[in-house]
């Protein structure tokens, strides 16, 4: 169905919107400040689009702010709403292969997994909102006769959204879905490095009926555009996916300015763990490479640390080393990558600085480790293995966001927990084991948001997403989602 020489024609003539969308319009920057938006597997520049800075967050702030207070959305029936975010779910797999190429392009992953996964994903979030939306219920409190108590969850107002560009639709769509679902409008503002399918996204939002002013997208630079989003008196809430040092940021302009709440999804270092006892070694090798290498290590979740049980460690390394063979990068509008470019040159470097590092530190590389070059651009790594880790390594305690794997030995079960709760995340784990009461002793005694036992990653719409400790707080999907995007209220009628 697809080629890559399909796919690079369809990219030739691909349109990409290059302007914020503030109520309903494209504008330009009001500075006419541009950023160059870079296709970082060929490095050749996509567009110049906006850099908004603090004018143009006002307006659009402003514009939700109006929005919100007219009600031309958050009074609208909960029936209604469900039909404008259902039509726009559909609307998402209708133009399904422009958005996952202009995620492809601008970050790049490989175009197949955006056409496979992210983008029907992101329309599945939006229709699970959607349906979801008219099935929340009120309360009634247990009072006195004479007293009628409701509590209900009403809207918060203006949320401003900051998406990371790893996952530049899914990540919009995590946060936009149940923030609109609650009747909330929203600025978001896309990474810089990936800003067209959120904008391409907002345009699909006005043609599925969501009025002007409900989702305004302001592309920036995060210290000018981001930031001032963080400052800005007039936003009730905002969500965050990204670093926990620029989440620590955001909780720190909240306390400046008018302590909005704040709720962040940031790093991991997540585990996993590998005994003895597992039965498929294949399947948990197969798995182990693919919690590490997919989107080329881009991941918040990923297993970027492996645990082996030491009578399998040797044997297990040798299977994972045939595995990561398999993911060698290419060209991210090949069907047949399976993996892509990284996002840009300096991320890159600083994903050779953690190689290298290792390398000093004395870790051994028994996989990859090398820089490739593709269609004149050099952002491409090799899967990268190494066993002989320390846990004072940087390599062991910072997050990569590459594909890069540290592998280490245990013995006991005890020891290989306290080894995954060695650091200062708290996102996700995974446990490979036969064993019913060791699956579940250990489960319990991992601190993550996740534990995925005999698979990796384990995700779905159903189920809150998030973690504890420095990889921050809240959960996006779920209906536990509302949480963030809603406050309690409680209404008192006292009877005569």
């Amino acid at each position: 169905m697809f080629t890559l020489s399909g796919w690079q024609e369809r990219a030739a003539h691909q349109r990409f919107i290059n302007n914020a969308i503030i109520d309903g319009q494209q504008i330009a920057a009001r500075s006419g400040m541009t950023l160059d938006v870079i296709n970082p597997a060929n490095n050749q520049i996509l567009a110049k689009v906006a850099a908004c800075d603090e004018s143009d967050v006002d307006l659009a702030v402003g514009a939700a702010r109006r929005s919100f207070e007219q009600g031309v959305w958050a009074h609208r029936p909960p029936a209604e709403r469900k039909k404008v975010l259902l039509h726009l779910a559909e609307l998402m797999l209708a133009h399904r292969e422009e958005l996952a190429l202009l995620d492809s392009l601008s970050m790049g992953k490989p175009v197949m997994d955006a056409w496979n996964v992210d983008v029907p994903g992101a329309a599945q979030v939006f229709s699970w909102y959607a349906e979801s939306l008219d099935k929340l219920y009120g309360q009634v409190a247990p009072t006195a006769q004479n007293v009628l108590a409701s509590v209900t969850r009403v809207p918060l107002g203006v949320i401003a959204a900051v998406v990371p560009w790893n996952f530049p639709l899914d990540m919009a769509a995590w946060k936009l879905a149940p923030a609109l679902a609650a009747g909330n409008s929203v600025v978001l503002k896309p990474a810089e490095q990936s800003p067209f399918s959120a904008l391409r996204l907002a345009e699909l939002a006005l043609e599925a009926g969501l009025p002007a002013g409900v989702l305004n997208v302001v592309p920036g630079l995060g210290e000018r555009a981001g930031k001032v989003l963080g400052l800005h008196r007039d936003v009730d809430c905002l969500v965050f996916t990204g670093s926990t040092q620029v989440g620590k940021a955001f909780m720190q302009y909240s306390a400046q300015s008018n302590l909005k709440q704040v709720w962040l999804e940031c790093g991991g270092k997540s585990p996993n763990l590998i005994f003895a006892d597992c039965q498929d070694l294949d399947l948990a090798a197969q798995k182990a490479a693919f919690a590490i290498f997919y989107n080329q290590g881009e991941v918040c979740s990923a297993n970027s640390r492996l645990l082996v049980q030491r009578a399998i460690h040797d044997e297990f390394v040798e299977r994972l080393i045939a595995q990561a063979a398999c993911w060698q990068p290419g060209d991210p509008l090949d069907p047949l990558s399976r993996a892509g470019a990284l996002v840009d040159a300096r991320h890159t470097q600083r994903v050779m600085g953690f190689i290298e590092q290792a390398r000093q530190d004395g870790a051994r590389l028994v996989y990859g480790g090398q820089r490739l070059s593709c269609n004149g651009s050099s952002n491409f790594v090799q899967p990268t293995l190494f066993t002989q880790v320390s846990a004072d390594m940087r390599l062991v305690q910072e997050e990569v966001f590459g594909p890069v794997l540290a592998i280490s030995p245990f013995d006991t079960e005890d020891e290989a927990i306290a080894m995954a709760n060695g650091s200062i995340y708290g996102l996700a784990a995974s446990v490979w084991s036969d064993d019913l009461n060791r699956a579940h002793r250990v489960a319990q005694r991992l601190n993550a948001g996740t534990v995925s036992i005999n698979t990796v990653d384990a995700l779905d719409v159903t189920v809150p997403f998030g973690g504890g400790k420095q990889s921050g707080f809240g959960r996006d999907l779920s209906l536990h989602s509302f949480d963030k995007y809603t406050q309690l209220k409680t209404t008192w009628i006292q009877l005569r």
